[in-house]
């Protein structure tokens, strides 16, 4: 069975983005350190699928890339009908049924993008297996949660963690 992984970038105060959706604060250069990704690289070999909601989707439409990952199948969980593209399925199904199926199709690694409203969801049906968070040494304030409100209480055991020079530390933990 697929494995769904949340890989994301987490303030100190558990925002993955400012309330508007801004994410600069993850591209500040003070942060940047030469020839390290976080394992960006190997994970992204890992996986063949991604998962985001729609707000998630029109933020990463603004990266410089042309198509935001054009080696996988992109799927954006979204409310309202929207066409869909070369590189992306827009879905307006229930996410946990989707995903359910989905996890039972033949391929590599799910990553679950975010935001916080669908972590909630696949969180709350137990269908996210791995955990790779890192922390960025900044709080926001405010902003769009790692986990929407209505998150369930869930027992996770941390199979690993790394920190950086430049103060990131990052965690890799699942279910217990």
């Amino acid at each position: 069975m697929r494995k769904v992984i949340l890989y994301t970038a987490v303030s100190l105060d558990g925002y993955i983005a400012r309330p508007d959706g801004d994410t600069s604060w993850l591209h500040d250069g003070k942060y940047t350190m030469e020839g390290e990704d976080y394992g960006y690289s190997s994970f992204v070999q890992s996986i063949d699928t991604t998962l985001m909601g729609h707000n998630t989707y029109k933020v990463v439409l603004g990266f410089k890339e042309p198509s935001p990952f054009p080696a996988t199948a992109n799927y954006v969980f979204s409310r309202a009908s929207h066409p869909d593209t070369e590189q992306v399925r827009f879905v307006q199904q229930d996410p946990a049924a989707f995903v359910r199926e989905l996890k039972q199709q033949p391929g590599k690694g799910i990553w679950l993008i975010g935001g916080g409203q669908v972590n909630t969801l696949l969180l709350n049906a137990g269908l996210i297996d791995e955990f790779i968070l890192t922390y960025i040494p900044i709080i926001l304030g405010s902003g769009i949660p790692l986990f929407a409100a209505g998150a369930q209480e869930r027992q996770l055991q941390t199979l690993e963690s790394k920190s950086y020079r430049n103060g990131f530390v990052q965690l890799w933990l699942q279910p217990s």
